[in-house]
């Protein structure tokens, strides 16, 4: 694609290779190394939050999370969100319900939250929709009611501010993201931010066979540690993190201001000054346009995507429930291309391209 819709940033090739002839140097690969543990550090400092335990994906992180609750039972989630946040529902054996979204943030609806509660809830998973903080007030309100531990799926939220602090912050458990299509990568990683130092203990424990010492173990747990290589390419990354943050809000309000006054729509943000600017969704009023102006891309080398597409509830795998806000939205929605160096030029062109549909 000549325009692609997300681009990796890389850091400099010869500072990466500087920090692998060290790793090379130690013979340190992985097990806790000494720049997993500076990222861990470095990463904590950056977003503002405590007790983060970085960890293989945003994926690892998302399964960590569950394993902290009693086996078997509902888990009340979003039906729009990427498939992770579904699947990993389904492959730790807890029984996805899905809320309806609202229809202008495209988070969570607090209020079909609480319609959902019975005596099976084991926990509320909230997704922070392309960054965008959901209500997380009202949810952390129903949560404490009903004494329900209120996870949130924050994978794009990297950066993303609610209120004066990490969105991250908010909930018993955040879970975010360091793939390489995100807006800061370490090619392949995420973390899980626990509330407490006791959940940090014990996500640690389960990210590395639930050792406690050399021969000890306390439960099961897996291998879900990040490497020295990944953690170097973090470490570098997380250098330029508050230009790329500052890049894609440019971007993100480019595109918003090219659009208003057309019937395109995008989201509604809830703290716009807080916003990490990750991803610019763009909602058709119907399902042909947009289909009209993805041929129409396509052809001429852009890439829109169909984000999120379809709608979790209406996965095979899980019982149809509806929810008609999401089936809705996820037919008449993609996101438009954004990445470090994208140019004002190029997002002109995206913009004639889908205004001319």
């Amino acid at each position: 694609m000549r325009i692609p819709v997300t681009k990796p940033f890389l850091p400099s090739k010869e500072r990466y290779k500087e920090m692998v002839d060290l790793i090379w140097d130690r013979h340190w690969l992985t097990n806790n190394g000494p720049f997993l543990r500076q990222f861990e550090k470095e990463v904590e400092q950056f977003l503002g939050t405590k007790n983060t335990s970085v960890v293989l994906s945003g994926t690892t992180a998302l399964q960590l999370a569950l394993k902290t609750l009693e086996p078997g039972g509902e888990i009340i989630t979003s039906p729009f969100s990427y498939v992770a946040t579904t699947s990993t529902i389904v492959w730790d054996n807890f029984t996805p319900v899905f809320a309806d979204i609202e229809s202008d943030s495209l988070c969570i609806d607090p209020a079909e939250v609480e319609k959902r509660i019975t005596p099976k809830t084991k926990a509320i998973m909230a997704t922070h929709v392309y960054g965008n903080p959901c209500d997380v007030n009202e949810l952390e309100r129903i949560s404490l009611k009903h004494g329900i531990p209120l996870y949130f799926d924050g994978a794009h939220a990297f950066g993303s501010n609610y209120r004066g602090k990490s969105v991250l912050e908010y909930g018993d458990i955040s879970i975010v993201s360091f793939h390489a299509t995100k807006l800061f990568h370490t090619v392949n990683g995420g973390a899980v931010i626990s509330k407490s130092s006791e959940g940090k203990e014990k996500i640690d424990r389960f990210r590395n066979f639930g050792h406690v010492g050399v021969n000890e173990f306390d439960g099961v747990g897996i291998n879900g540690k990040m490497c020295e290589f990944h953690s170097a390419m973090g470490l570098l990354n997380l250098e330029a993190a508050a230009e790329l943050i500052e890049r894609r809000r440019e971007q993100w309000n480019f595109y918003r201001n090219g659009i208003q006054g057309s019937e395109l729509k995008t989201i509604l943000l809830r703290d716009e000054e807080g916003y990490n600017g990750a991803y610019f969704p763009v909602i058709f009023p119907d399902a042909s346009k947009l289909q009209k102006a993805i041929d129409l891309a396509t052809a001429k080398g852009i890439e829109l995507r169909r984000y999120f597409n379809p709608s979790l509830n209406r996965l095979e795998y899980v019982d149809y429930q509806s929810c008609p806000n999401s089936e809705d939205i996820s037919e008449r929605i993609c996101c438009l291309p954004q990445y470090h160096d994208l140019n004002e030029k190029e997002q002109i062109e995206v913009l004639e391209l889908i205004l001319s549909i």
